[in-house]
């Protein structure tokens, strides 16, 4: 113990520690106590659907099965799970979606055999025991009978469509994060019952997130003692409220398409209610022709070409010590050859500098040809190479570089990069001396911007 004395800062760990695990149901949400029930929660959808204009008249419909027909049991990584990934009511989430929009009379298909028999009942009780009862009175009302039957389902569970992660660790310390991502999709159609006439079919789809944070602490304190912690927590998307948001949207995009198709063209009161409202299905549809995967993957949005503007920190790798890192830029113009490759051409300024030894700023002019891995990706990574010049007081000299790192598209036309970049020299007089076999070479990391100048530069294949 009188080891552990002379170490302050175990004891400010300790306190930390201590304040973090005593305040965690705060920080990480972890529940401390039983909650009581409460109402379901609500998609972003179910507010949509509920404002909708309302009809002249609500149309009846039937709904014998829309089930989960992909068979699809949740995912494991130790072992079989043989619990369904989609939930089974999926049916009841369709009826409770249609009696939101207001637009439709549901009635009761699913488990018409109970219905029926329970009507069956009435009419024995009835007669066994109030025979005196007229005829007329003693009926039951007729049932209602739909004119659309709505058919479809979940026809589709994918599961890690999209897997990463990031993480660092340094003398112990380390933090992580992890992500997947599954998809449903749902299809959903109606079909007259007078002809058997499919008369509209729509799809939707929805992820489903799950993101995982860690946190370690791993040091010796002290010859034989060990000091180590950790924290984390992980969030997981319900699969319910997922797959509820789809079967909304299916049923939002059922009422509006028809409405654009004239489908529902006689329970229409007022159709110039619905023209922003079509307005902005059209652009939601016209947007997702240009997309392979939700909003991921936009095709349209990196140019044929950009221009773009990078600060950067360069440090020289010649023959003195103490070489110090000096900020410098460069800007330039990228045409794009296809929507992988691209031509480059940039000018520079940064500075060479060794401790009170040497200092020199220079100009420099590059053509690299470049190649993005993911360029419908909103994020990919790239890698560059090519030819350029350094331009000196008093001399000129060329080089080759060779550089990479990621870009981040977050608009429509602009995007942000970080990379770093490798320059070899031809020759050892960098730094205006001769010493050993290794030509003078520099590193240079930098952040800066990208902006494409025009937009849909490539068909999709």
């Amino acid at each position: 113990m009188k080891n552990l004395v002379q170490y302050p800062k175990f004891w400010v760990t300790i306190l930390l520690i201590f304040l973090v695990l005593n305040s965690c149901s705060t920080l990480f949400n972890l529940p401390t106590d039983s909650e009581r029930s409460t109402l379901g929660e609500v998609t972003q959808y179910t507010s949509k659907i509920k404002n909708l204009p309302l009809p002249n008249e609500k149309i009846v419909v039937g709904v014998y099965k829309f089930r989960d027909q992909t068979g699809q049991y949740k995912p494991s990584e130790t072992g079989a799970n043989w619990s369904t990934a989609i939930p089974q009511g999926t049916t009841t989430i369709l009826l409770k979606a249609l009696e939101d929009s207001k637009w439709f009379t549901p009635i009761e298909r699913e488990n018409i055999g109970n219905l029926l028999n329970e009507r069956q009942i009435i009419r024995t009780t009835r007669k066994e025991y109030m025979p005196n009862q007229s005829n007329e009175s003693g009926n039951l009302p007729p049932l209602l009978y739909a004119g659309i039957i709505l058919e479809g389902g979940v026809i589709s569970y994918d599961s890690n469509i999209m897997t990463g992660g990031v993480g660092a660790r340094y003398f112990g310390i380390g933090a992580s994060t992890q992500y997947r991502q599954d998809r449903i999709t749902v299809y959903l159609r109606a079909v007259s019952t007078q002809s058997g006439e499919i008369l509209k079919t729509v799809y939707t789809s929805k992820t489903i997130l799950s993101t995982s944070v860690n946190g370690s602490f791993f040091r010796y304190v002290d010859t034989e003692r060990l000091f180590e912690a950790e924290a984390g927590f992980t969030q997981n998307e319900p699969v319910q409220l997922a797959v509820t948001e789809a079967i909304e949207k299916a049923v939002h995009s059922l009422i509006v398409e028809g409405v654009r198709d004239k489908v529902w063209s006689k329970r229409v009161h007022d159709p110039n209610k619905f023209t922003r409202i079509i307005e902005e299905y059209n652009a939601e549809q016209n947007k997702n022709n240009d997309r392979l995967i939700g909003d991921k993957f936009p095709v349209s949005q990196r140019g044929k070409s950009s221009l773009f503007v990078l600060g950067e920190g360069t440090q020289i790798k010649g023959d003195y010590a103490n070489p110090k890192m000096n900020i410098g830029g460069k800007t330039g113009f990228k045409y794009f050859i296809t929507d992988h490759l691209n031509a480059e051409a940039n000018v520079g300024y940064l500075t060479f500098e060794n401790d009170n030894i040497y200092k020199a700023n220079v100009f420099t002019t590059e053509a690299n040809i470049e190649y993005l891995f993911f360029p419908k990706y909103k994020v990919t990574p790239y890698l560059y190479g090519g030819l350029g010049s350094l331009f000196f007081k008093s001399k000129n000299e060329f080089k080759m570089q060779l550089g990479g790192g990621i870009e981040y598209l977050f608009s429509k036309s602009l995007a942000v990069r970080l990379g770093t970049q490798y320059d070899f020299g031809f020759n050892d007089g960098w730094d205006e001396y001769v010493g050993g076999k290794r030509n003078d070479q520099s590193i240079r990391i930098g952040l800066g911007l990208n902006w494409y100048i025009s937009n849909r530069p490539f068909k999709k294949n």
